[in-house]
């Protein structure tokens, strides 16, 4: 689904009007919805900030401090991410604006690799830490960013068809929130003949209506890139945080600034239009829930939720680590990740490639 471009931030009251009355679709409950798409844009106005402004600057706005400098951005971890692992760009869809981002590390031979994907706000490069530590193991190990889906059924069909281009049979699919969601629901659209082999489940959950804008994201398109860059924000911690969960929101609120207004819009409109997982269809396959105990965007009964949807997966605790702790607690979430994949050695679901008679000699 192709949507027109955003126009500038002082039209977006009137082109809503204006596009309701075009669908004819101006009711009481459409009003409703105008009114908080301006009330949101209008709180934009409020904080002063130009249509161009950086997310980071929001924060200074509301009076919190971030970091001088992007410890994460610039260690040399990640200098040595970008320096030896390119960026691949690759079509799949007859849309040729639809590109997938993706990392690929680790042996080509192996056919069920591990596949990251990222939050709303987060891009393919989120994953450094997983990919190069896996990687070191011998893992085969994919971080992919997703080009601007609008439907979920879009989504899974784009996923399918990389996977054919890239002649995957499986994958164990890494999913941080909105990329859980959407592993979950790819196991439940392929779960006929299944593409995925495994779950792990990072901070995600089974059902859009949690954020309570079902009723909204339909519009998510029409919103210039500010407006959506604060909603994302909104759950961005802006109390003291220890270093490296502080570094973390550092590194994510730079990724926020480097997505497209249509990539954001997407991202959002897949994480709140109403939808919720089959777990039914999704349940037989081996799940790792990760999930921290701090303060993070869920709440506790979102969290209880996915644990009542899949009572057999396995839990993986984290004392603290916030929204990102696969930035900020990232040995504990590589320990996890090992810990799962190794349940699948020496079967044909294996993300190494597999030992020789020799080797083991």
């Amino acid at each position: 689904m192709a949507y027109p471009p955003v126009l500038d931030l002082s039209a977006v009251d009137w082109l809503v009007i204006a596009f309701a009355h075009m669908t004819s679709i101006v009711s009481i409950q459409h009003l409703a919805k105008i009114e908080i798409i301006m009330t949101l844009t209008d709180r934009t106005k409020a904080l002063g900030l130009a249509r161009d402004t950086r997310p980071s600057d929001y924060f200074h706005a509301q009076g919190c401090e971030m970091g001088s400098s992007n410890e994460l951005l610039h260690c040399q971890e990640y200098v040595s991410f970008r320096s030896s692992i390119p960026l691949r760009r690759i079509y799949v869809d007859s849309d040729s604006s639809k590109e997938w981002k993706i990392y690929d590390s680790g042996p080509k031979s192996v056919k069920t690799p591990l596949f990251c994907l990222p939050p709303a706000s987060g891009t393919a490069d989120v994953f450094f830490r997983q990919v190069l530590a896996l990687h070191a193991k011998g893992f085969r190990v994919l971080a992919a960013e997703p080009p601007a889906y609008w439907t979920v059924k879009e989504f899974c069909e784009g996923l399918k068809k990389l996977m054919d281009h890239l002649g995957l049979l499986k994958i164990h699919i890494f999913g941080a929130s909105l990329g859980g969601f959407l592993a979950q629901k790819f196991a439940e659209y392929t779960a006929n003949c299944s593409r995925v082999a495994s779950l792990i489940l990072c901070n995600s959950f089974t059902d859009t209506s949690i954020f309570n804008f079902t009723d909204t994201a339909s519009y998510f398109w029409m919103l210039p890139s500010l407006v959506l860059k604060r909603m994302v924000m909104g759950n961005f911690s802006t109390e003291i945080v220890d270093s490296k969960i502080a570094d973390s929101i550092d590194f994510m609120v730079d990724r926020l600034e480097s997505m497209s207004q249509q990539d954001l819009a997407s991202r959002l409109t897949l994480n709140c239009l109403e939808c919720s997982v089959n777990a039914q269809k999704v349940s037989g396959l081996k799940i790792t829930l990760i999930d921290v105990f701090d303060e993070y965007a869920l709440s506790n009964q979102v969290r209880d939720l996915l644990y009542k949807s899949y009572p057999n997966a396995k839990l993986a605790h984290l004392k603290s680590g916030g929204n990102f702790p696969y930035l900020s607690r990232s040995d504990e979430v590589n320990l996890h990740l090992q810990i799962h994949l190794r349940d699948f050695e020496n079967t044909n679901l294996q993300a190494t490639e597999p030992i020789t008679d020799v080797e083991r000699s």
